[in-house]
């Protein structure tokens, strides 16, 4: 299994204008076409533990080379915290 990461557009709740993107890479096996058809438990996670925070659109890619040396010591990497 590759990694793919998952690039989650997140907006403030108090601040809708406020927006970041968070990023979360996990073990997967198929196309960025399906990683965003299959995105939604793993937003709903990062939803979940950030409820400051709504996603409002999400896009998935593969990792850049430096990104996955980082990702080989955690499997999960935001960007954004709440």
């Amino acid at each position: 299994m590759d990694l793919i990461e998952l690039i989650i557009t997140v907006c403030a709740i108090a601040a809708p204008t406020n927006c970041h993107e968070a990023h979360v890479q996990f073990a997967w096996h198929g196309s960025p076409q399906q990683c965003v058809m299959n995105a939604p438990p793993y937003i709903a996670r990062w939803v979940g533990e950030h409820p400051k925070w709504n996603a409002v659109r999400w896009r998935c890619e593969y990792p850049r080379p430096s990104e996955r040396a980082d990702a080989a010591n955690r499997t999960i990497r935001t960007a954004t915290e709440s």
